[in-house]
């Protein structure tokens, strides 16, 4: 009997995505192997920070790196280096910044709810643009002596209409304004480790436990140096905004470890292995009346990976897709999946172990052929 079992707390197959909700990701044995070694001595936590930082930095082609407790703490770290460098006096007021050049411009297209990770910090989130997109004039007439920084949540499939990073790149160098992104679930692709900030970002923010198969509660934030000294400044094991928001030398020798593990991996081949276990999905339900299934891509988070999509005839099946998704996840063994629009399934294989795709199409067929 496992520790969940005798918590008699309910095991999921996550074929959904790398939700925090579901616990991230699962880790590698090698990451489990170094937190486990990590565990065993007491180490100074800044001399720890650092010399994982330049290792990590010199990997992944960057200035440097810090491993903050996820990627929302991220965030709140990065907004308040920019607010306060390396000022004691104003890291000891956060998170009231009256008088402090405090805004943070988004664009309202872009915008997401984990932006309270800014206002936490003290930053005021000034937004420019529609909708629909903003211009390099928006920019422009947004940044003022009050201006902290420009924050991108980055996300493929809204990118469209927002300035390129580029683009916004120029105009914020030439204000002497940093730019942060948001790229928590953009990996992979591997490159994203470096390209976010080849394309003109100060910073990137990555959550340590989605692609990167890290702890959970682990954080990459990679940039300019001066920055990341801002972000450690602000920082636990300081008692100042960053510090319940602990890092511990689990955690930053965990991610640590499965960023050179998820480098290391064949991508090519991960990615055929995804595309297998789609196309066997797909082909699974081929002629099954009242059911279609294909290949979507990208997933959920714009990411180049593919999902399997399960519509259904919900009026010929009798049978709702809230009622597959809930019987899936009540059921025995409990299966999470993703909503599609209308009235559809997603199947995702990121978060699936071997052969567990195939526990995952019997039973929706065991459910379709009860229906």
């Amino acid at each position: 009997m496992d520790i969940y079992e005798q918590l008699g707390v309910r095991k999921i197959i996550n074929g959904h995505a790398t939700l925090t909700k579901l616990g991230g990701s699962l880790m590698p044995p090698v990451v489990l192997a170094a937190m486990a070694e990590a565990a065993g001595h007491f180490v100074d936590i800044d001399e720890l920070q650092d010399k994982v930082g330049q290792r990590i930095a010199e990997w992944t082609h960057n200035e440097a790196a810090y491993i903050s407790c996820g990627a929302a703490a991220g965030l709140t770290l990065s907004t308040a280096a920019c607010i306060t460098g390396l000022d004691a006096e104003k890291r000891a007021r956060l998170p009231f910044t009256d008088g402090m050049k405090n805004e943070i411009i988004v664009h309202r297209r872009g915008r997401v709810g984990y932006d309270f990770a800014i206002r936490q910090a003290g930053g005021k989130v000034v937004e420019i643009g529609t909708d629909e997109g903003a211009s390099a004039a928006d920019l422009e007439a947004a940044i003022n002596e009050r201006t902290a920084a420009i924050f991108i949540f980055y996300k493929n499939l809204s990118m469209q209409g927002q300035i390129p990073i580029p683009e916004q790149s120029a105009i914020a160098k030439r204000c002497g304004v940093p730019i942060v992104v948001d790229a928590a679930a953009q990996i992979p692709p591997v490159e994203n480790l470096w390209w976010f900030t080849q394309q003109g970002a100060d910073l990137a923010l990555f959550s340590g436990g989605k692609g990167l198969c890290g702890p959970q509660s682990s954080g990459l934030i990679l940039g300019r140096r001066d920055l990341i000294q801002a972000c450690a400044f602000n920082a636990c094991p300081r008692a100042f905004i960053g510090r319940p928001m602990k890092a511990g030398k689990e955690e930053i020798i965990g991610l640590m470890t499965a960023v050179r593990w998820y480098l290391d991996l064949d991508h090519v081949q991960l990615m055929q292995t995804y595309e297998d276990q789609v196309a066997w999905m797909v082909a699974a339900f081929a002629g099954q009346p009242s059911v279609q299934a294909r290949r979507s891509f990208p997933n959920e988070a714009g990411q180049p990976m593919p999902r399997a999509e399960i519509i259904l005839d919900e009026a010929a099946l009798g049978l709702t897709r809230d009622q597959l998704l809930e019987r899936l996840l009540t059921g025995e063994p409990s299966i999470s999946i993703a909503a599609a629009e209308a009235s559809g399934v997603y199947i995702n294989p990121q978060t699936l172990q071997p052969g567990e795709e195939k526990i995952i199409v019997a039973r929706i067929q065991q459910i379709l052929s009860g229906a």
